[in-house]
Protein backbone atom coordinates (compact mmCIF):
# COMPACT_ATOMS: atom_id res chain seq x y z
CA UNK A 1 0.00 0.00 0.00
CA UNK A 2 2.94 2.31 0.57
CA UNK A 3 3.41 2.34 -3.20
CA UNK A 4 0.55 4.83 -3.62
CA UNK A 5 1.07 7.55 -0.97
CA UNK A 6 -0.57 10.47 -2.79
CA UNK A 7 -3.64 8.49 -3.81
CA UNK A 8 -4.02 6.89 -0.38
CA UNK A 9 -3.80 10.29 1.33
CA UNK A 10 -6.69 11.60 -0.80
CA UNK A 11 -8.67 8.36 -0.32
CA UNK A 12 -8.15 8.17 3.44
CA UNK A 13 -11.62 9.35 4.52
CA UNK A 14 -13.37 7.04 2.06
CA UNK A 15 -11.22 4.03 2.88
CA UNK A 16 -11.76 4.49 6.63
CA UNK A 17 -15.52 4.76 6.09
CA UNK A 18 -15.61 1.58 3.99
CA UNK A 19 -13.07 -0.25 6.14
CA UNK A 20 -10.93 -1.03 3.09
CA UNK A 21 -7.39 -0.45 1.83
CA UNK A 22 -8.65 1.55 -1.14
CA UNK A 23 -11.74 3.73 -1.55
CA UNK A 24 -12.76 1.90 -4.72
CA UNK A 25 -16.30 0.53 -4.68
CA UNK A 26 -17.67 -1.90 -7.23
CA UNK A 27 -21.08 -0.89 -8.54
CA UNK A 28 -23.83 -3.42 -7.87
CA UNK A 29 -24.50 -5.14 -11.20
CA UNK A 30 -27.44 -7.57 -11.19
CA UNK A 31 -26.35 -11.20 -11.79
CA UNK A 32 -22.69 -10.08 -11.97
CA UNK A 33 -22.09 -8.69 -8.46
CA UNK A 34 -22.51 -11.98 -6.63
CA UNK A 35 -20.38 -13.84 -4.06
CA UNK A 36 -17.43 -14.53 -6.40
CA UNK A 37 -16.84 -11.02 -7.71
CA UNK A 38 -17.83 -9.28 -4.46
CA UNK A 39 -15.42 -11.32 -2.33
CA UNK A 40 -12.61 -10.93 -4.90
CA UNK A 41 -12.98 -7.14 -4.87
CA UNK A 42 -13.03 -6.96 -1.08
CA UNK A 43 -10.05 -9.35 -0.84
CA UNK A 44 -8.24 -7.16 -3.39
CA UNK A 45 -8.49 -4.10 -1.16
CA UNK A 46 -11.63 -2.59 -2.70
CA UNK A 47 -15.26 -2.68 -1.58
CA UNK A 48 -17.53 -5.29 -3.14
CA UNK A 49 -21.30 -4.78 -3.17
CA UNK A 50 -23.84 -7.59 -3.61
CA UNK A 51 -26.57 -6.67 -6.10
CA UNK A 52 -29.76 -7.84 -4.41
CA UNK A 53 -31.91 -6.80 -7.37
CA UNK A 54 -35.07 -8.91 -7.43
CA UNK A 55 -33.76 -11.53 -4.96
CA UNK A 56 -36.12 -12.89 -2.32
CA UNK A 57 -35.05 -12.54 1.34
CA UNK A 58 -34.07 -16.25 1.37
CA UNK A 59 -31.85 -15.85 -1.71
CA UNK A 60 -30.15 -12.77 -0.25
CA UNK A 61 -29.66 -14.60 3.04
CA UNK A 62 -27.83 -17.41 1.22
CA UNK A 63 -25.79 -14.99 -0.93
CA UNK A 64 -24.52 -12.98 2.05
CA UNK A 65 -23.65 -16.18 3.95
CA UNK A 66 -21.75 -17.54 0.92
CA UNK A 67 -19.87 -14.26 0.49
CA UNK A 68 -18.79 -14.28 4.14
CA UNK A 69 -17.24 -17.72 3.58
CA UNK A 70 -15.07 -16.26 0.80
CA UNK A 71 -13.95 -13.03 2.52
CA UNK A 72 -13.52 -11.65 6.01
CA UNK A 73 -13.28 -8.11 4.61
CA UNK A 74 -16.15 -5.58 4.63
CA UNK A 75 -18.66 -5.63 1.77
CA UNK A 76 -22.02 -4.01 1.15
CA UNK A 77 -25.46 -4.95 -0.11
CA UNK A 78 -27.36 -2.90 -2.68
CA UNK A 79 -31.14 -2.86 -2.15
CA UNK A 80 -33.72 -1.43 -4.56
CA UNK A 81 -36.13 0.96 -2.81
CA UNK A 82 -39.16 -0.31 -4.79
CA UNK A 83 -38.61 -3.98 -3.81
CA UNK A 84 -41.85 -5.26 -2.22
CA UNK A 85 -39.89 -7.07 0.51
CA UNK A 86 -37.50 -4.18 1.27
CA UNK A 87 -37.93 -4.31 5.04
CA UNK A 88 -37.43 -8.09 5.14
CA UNK A 89 -34.25 -7.66 3.07
CA UNK A 90 -33.03 -5.02 5.55
CA UNK A 91 -33.63 -7.56 8.34
CA UNK A 92 -31.52 -10.14 6.46
CA UNK A 93 -28.67 -7.60 6.22
CA UNK A 94 -28.99 -6.86 9.95
CA UNK A 95 -28.96 -10.58 10.82
CA UNK A 96 -25.63 -10.96 9.01
CA UNK A 97 -24.27 -7.68 10.45
CA UNK A 98 -23.65 -6.30 6.94
CA UNK A 99 -21.58 -3.15 7.52
CA UNK A 100 -22.93 -1.01 4.66
CA UNK A 101 -26.28 -0.92 2.86
CA UNK A 102 -26.61 0.90 -0.46
CA UNK A 103 -30.11 2.11 -1.35
CA UNK A 104 -30.81 2.64 -5.06
CA UNK A 105 -33.80 3.41 -7.25
CA UNK A 106 -35.40 6.41 -5.55
CA UNK A 107 -36.03 8.08 -2.22
CA UNK A 108 -35.86 5.73 0.78
CA UNK A 109 -39.39 4.70 1.88
CA UNK A 110 -40.57 5.86 5.29
CA UNK A 111 -38.84 3.97 8.09
CA UNK A 112 -36.23 2.30 5.89
CA UNK A 113 -33.34 4.60 6.91
CA UNK A 114 -34.06 3.97 10.61
CA UNK A 115 -34.37 0.22 10.01
CA UNK A 116 -30.99 0.07 8.23
CA UNK A 117 -29.17 2.11 10.86
CA UNK A 118 -30.82 0.44 13.87
CA UNK A 119 -28.21 -2.34 13.87
CA UNK A 120 -25.26 -0.04 13.21
CA UNK A 121 -24.99 -0.37 9.42
CA UNK A 122 -23.81 2.61 7.37
CA UNK A 123 -26.20 3.89 4.69
CA UNK A 124 -25.03 4.91 1.21
CA UNK A 125 -27.50 6.59 -1.17
CA UNK A 126 -27.42 7.68 -4.82
CA UNK A 127 -27.78 11.39 -5.52
CA UNK A 128 -28.30 12.39 -9.18
CA UNK A 129 -28.66 16.08 -8.23
CA UNK A 130 -27.43 18.49 -5.54
CA UNK A 131 -30.83 19.17 -3.91
CA UNK A 132 -31.51 15.45 -3.55
CA UNK A 133 -28.02 14.89 -2.12
CA UNK A 134 -28.66 17.48 0.60
CA UNK A 135 -32.07 15.95 1.36
CA UNK A 136 -30.61 12.43 1.66
CA UNK A 137 -27.84 13.61 3.99
CA UNK A 138 -30.43 15.36 6.18
CA UNK A 139 -32.49 12.16 6.18
CA UNK A 140 -29.61 10.10 7.57
CA UNK A 141 -27.46 8.95 4.66
CA UNK A 142 -23.84 8.47 5.80
CA UNK A 143 -22.41 8.83 2.28
CA UNK A 144 -23.52 9.60 -1.25
CA UNK A 145 -22.68 8.16 -4.64
CA UNK A 146 -23.08 10.66 -7.47
CA UNK A 147 -23.44 8.61 -10.63
CA UNK A 148 -23.47 10.22 -14.05
CA UNK A 149 -25.15 9.46 -17.33
CA UNK A 150 -22.07 7.61 -18.67
CA UNK A 151 -22.65 4.68 -16.31
CA UNK A 152 -24.14 1.32 -17.27
CA UNK A 153 -27.58 0.07 -16.25
CA UNK A 154 -30.08 2.52 -14.79
CA UNK A 155 -28.81 6.07 -15.24
CA UNK A 156 -29.71 9.67 -14.49
CA UNK A 157 -29.77 12.50 -17.03
CA UNK A 158 -26.59 14.42 -16.09
CA UNK A 159 -22.94 13.67 -16.95
CA UNK A 160 -20.55 12.66 -14.18
CA UNK A 161 -18.24 15.60 -14.88
CA UNK A 162 -21.12 18.07 -14.44
CA UNK A 163 -22.41 16.38 -11.26
CA UNK A 164 -18.89 16.48 -9.81
CA UNK A 165 -18.57 20.21 -10.49
CA UNK A 166 -22.00 20.93 -8.99
CA UNK A 167 -21.94 18.65 -5.97
CA UNK A 168 -18.34 18.19 -4.78
CA UNK A 169 -17.62 21.88 -4.00
CA UNK A 170 -20.90 22.08 -2.06
CA UNK A 171 -20.84 18.82 -0.12
CA UNK A 172 -17.47 17.04 -0.24
CA UNK A 173 -15.70 18.99 2.49
CA UNK A 174 -18.11 17.96 5.25
CA UNK A 175 -19.56 14.77 3.74
CA UNK A 176 -18.42 11.57 2.06
CA UNK A 177 -19.15 11.66 -1.66
CA UNK A 178 -18.13 8.86 -4.04
CA UNK A 179 -18.09 9.54 -7.80
CA UNK A 180 -19.32 6.99 -10.37
CA UNK A 181 -20.04 6.76 -14.07
CA UNK A 182 -17.60 6.57 -16.96
CA UNK A 183 -14.52 5.85 -14.85
CA UNK A 184 -12.23 3.37 -16.59
CA UNK A 185 -8.72 4.49 -15.66
CA UNK A 186 -6.80 5.69 -12.64
CA UNK A 187 -6.09 9.20 -13.92
CA UNK A 188 -9.85 9.90 -13.74
CA UNK A 189 -9.87 8.59 -10.17
CA UNK A 190 -7.05 11.03 -9.34
CA UNK A 191 -8.99 13.94 -10.85
CA UNK A 192 -12.14 13.29 -8.81
CA UNK A 193 -10.12 12.74 -5.62
CA UNK A 194 -8.43 16.10 -6.17
CA UNK A 195 -11.88 17.68 -6.51
CA UNK A 196 -12.77 16.38 -3.06
CA UNK A 197 -14.33 12.97 -3.69
CA UNK A 198 -13.87 10.48 -0.86
CA UNK A 199 -13.54 7.68 -3.39
CA UNK A 200 -14.97 6.24 -6.58
CA UNK A 201 -17.27 3.51 -7.83
CA UNK A 202 -16.66 1.44 -10.97
CA UNK A 203 -18.87 -1.25 -12.49
CA UNK A 204 -18.10 -1.83 -16.16
CA UNK A 205 -14.35 -2.15 -15.51
CA UNK A 206 -15.00 -5.11 -13.19
CA UNK A 207 -17.79 -6.83 -15.18
CA UNK A 208 -15.35 -8.90 -17.23
CA UNK A 209 -12.87 -9.70 -14.46
CA UNK A 210 -11.58 -13.27 -14.25
CA UNK A 211 -13.72 -13.77 -11.12
CA UNK A 212 -16.90 -12.49 -12.79
CA UNK A 213 -19.42 -15.28 -13.50
CA UNK A 214 -20.58 -13.47 -16.66
CA UNK A 215 -20.79 -15.78 -19.68
CA UNK A 216 -17.73 -15.81 -22.00
CA UNK A 217 -19.89 -14.44 -24.84
CA UNK A 218 -21.02 -11.57 -22.61
CA UNK A 219 -17.39 -10.72 -21.92
CA UNK A 220 -16.46 -10.97 -25.60
CA UNK A 221 -19.21 -8.47 -26.44
CA UNK A 222 -17.61 -6.04 -23.97
CA UNK A 223 -14.13 -6.57 -25.45
CA UNK A 224 -15.45 -5.81 -28.97
CA UNK A 225 -17.44 -2.72 -27.96
CA UNK A 226 -16.53 0.96 -28.24
CA UNK A 227 -17.84 3.77 -26.05
CA UNK A 228 -20.46 4.76 -28.63
CA UNK A 229 -21.93 1.23 -28.61
CA UNK A 230 -23.19 1.74 -25.03
CA UNK A 231 -26.43 3.62 -25.66
CA UNK A 232 -29.17 4.87 -23.34
CA UNK A 233 -32.71 3.59 -23.90
CA UNK A 234 -35.29 6.22 -24.77
CA UNK A 235 -38.43 6.84 -22.73
CA UNK A 236 -41.33 6.76 -25.18
CA UNK A 237 -44.30 7.51 -22.92
CA UNK A 238 -44.17 10.51 -20.55
CA UNK A 239 -46.71 8.76 -18.29
CA UNK A 240 -44.24 5.95 -17.68
CA UNK A 241 -41.39 7.24 -15.50
CA UNK A 242 -38.91 4.77 -16.96
CA UNK A 243 -35.37 5.38 -15.77
CA UNK A 244 -33.15 5.13 -18.85
CA UNK A 245 -30.90 2.09 -19.09
CA UNK A 246 -27.49 2.16 -20.78
CA UNK A 247 -26.56 -1.05 -22.57
CA UNK A 248 -24.76 -2.23 -25.69
CA UNK A 249 -26.88 -1.95 -28.84
CA UNK A 250 -28.47 -5.27 -29.90
CA UNK A 251 -31.87 -6.81 -30.61
CA UNK A 252 -32.66 -6.54 -26.90
CA UNK A 253 -32.45 -2.75 -26.89
CA UNK A 254 -34.89 -2.68 -29.83
CA UNK A 255 -37.23 -5.03 -27.96
CA UNK A 256 -37.25 -2.71 -24.95
CA UNK A 257 -38.58 0.08 -27.16
CA UNK A 258 -41.32 -2.30 -28.37
CA UNK A 259 -42.09 -3.29 -24.77
CA UNK A 260 -42.64 0.34 -23.81
CA UNK A 261 -45.08 0.76 -26.71
CA UNK A 262 -46.95 -2.37 -25.59
CA UNK A 263 -47.20 -1.26 -21.94
CA UNK A 264 -48.23 2.25 -23.00
CA UNK A 265 -51.09 0.72 -25.01
CA UNK A 266 -52.20 -1.31 -21.99
CA UNK A 267 -52.26 1.93 -19.97
CA UNK A 268 -54.40 3.56 -22.66
CA UNK A 269 -56.82 0.64 -22.48
CA UNK A 270 -56.91 0.75 -18.67
CA UNK A 271 -55.71 -2.87 -18.52
CA UNK A 272 -52.94 -2.01 -16.04
CA UNK A 273 -52.34 0.76 -13.51
CA UNK A 274 -49.19 2.90 -13.40
CA UNK A 275 -47.48 0.78 -10.74
CA UNK A 276 -48.07 -2.46 -12.66
CA UNK A 277 -46.89 -0.78 -15.87
CA UNK A 278 -43.58 0.20 -14.29
CA UNK A 279 -43.09 -3.26 -12.78
CA UNK A 280 -43.58 -4.83 -16.22
CA UNK A 281 -40.78 -2.66 -17.60
CA UNK A 282 -38.54 -3.62 -14.65
CA UNK A 283 -39.33 -7.32 -15.11
CA UNK A 284 -38.40 -7.11 -18.77
CA UNK A 285 -34.90 -5.95 -17.83
CA UNK A 286 -34.52 -8.49 -15.01
CA UNK A 287 -35.14 -11.36 -17.43
CA UNK A 288 -33.17 -9.80 -20.28
CA UNK A 289 -30.13 -9.17 -18.11
CA UNK A 290 -30.02 -12.77 -16.90
CA UNK A 291 -30.24 -14.01 -20.49
CA UNK A 292 -27.13 -12.02 -21.39
CA UNK A 293 -25.01 -12.47 -18.25
CA UNK A 294 -25.76 -16.09 -17.37
CA UNK A 295 -26.97 -17.68 -20.63
CA UNK A 296 -24.71 -15.69 -22.97
CA UNK A 297 -27.59 -14.58 -25.22
CA UNK A 298 -25.86 -11.41 -26.41
CA UNK A 299 -28.43 -10.70 -29.13
CA UNK A 300 -31.67 -10.80 -27.15
CA UNK A 301 -30.36 -10.20 -23.64
CA UNK A 302 -29.49 -6.89 -22.03
CA UNK A 303 -25.78 -6.09 -22.19
CA UNK A 304 -25.78 -3.36 -19.56
CA UNK A 305 -22.53 -1.43 -19.90
CA UNK A 306 -21.19 2.04 -19.23
CA UNK A 307 -19.41 4.15 -21.84
CA UNK A 308 -16.08 3.14 -20.30
CA UNK A 309 -16.65 -0.27 -21.95
CA UNK A 310 -14.23 0.76 -24.71
CA UNK A 311 -11.43 0.58 -22.12
CA UNK A 312 -12.26 -3.04 -21.21
CA UNK A 313 -10.15 -5.12 -23.57
CA UNK A 314 -9.24 -8.33 -21.77
CA UNK A 315 -10.13 -10.61 -18.88
CA UNK A 316 -7.99 -9.78 -15.82
CA UNK A 317 -8.02 -10.78 -12.15
CA UNK A 318 -9.74 -8.25 -9.88
CA UNK A 319 -6.57 -7.70 -7.84
CA UNK A 320 -4.66 -6.74 -10.99
CA UNK A 321 -7.38 -4.29 -12.06
CA UNK A 322 -7.34 -2.57 -8.66
CA UNK A 323 -3.55 -2.36 -8.57
CA UNK A 324 -3.48 -0.94 -12.13
CA UNK A 325 -6.06 1.72 -11.23
CA UNK A 326 -4.10 2.72 -8.13
CA UNK A 327 -0.82 2.87 -10.08
CA UNK A 328 -2.40 5.03 -12.82
CA UNK A 329 -3.86 7.38 -10.20
CA UNK A 330 -0.54 7.66 -8.41
CA UNK A 331 1.31 8.37 -11.67
CA UNK A 332 -1.20 11.09 -12.55
CA UNK A 333 -0.90 12.76 -9.12
CA UNK A 334 2.89 12.51 -9.15
CA UNK A 335 3.02 14.25 -12.50
CA UNK A 336 1.00 17.26 -11.35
Amino acid sequence: MTAFPKTLALMQRGAEFLGTDYAIMCGAMSWVSERGLVSAISNGGGFGVIACGAMTPDLLDAEIAATKVLTDKPFGVNLITMHPDLFELIEVCAKHEVTHVVLAGGLPPKGSVEAIKAKGAKLICFAPMLALGKKLLRSGADALVIEGNEAGGHIGPVATSVLAQEILPELAEDNLVFVAGGIGKGDMIAAYLEMGAAGVQLGTRFACATESIAHPDFKKAFFRANARDAVASVQLDPRLPVIPVRALKNKGTEEFTAKQREVGLLLDQGSVDMNEAQLRIEHFWAGALRRAVIDGDVENGSLMAGQSVGMVKTEEPVADIIQALMAESEEALSGR
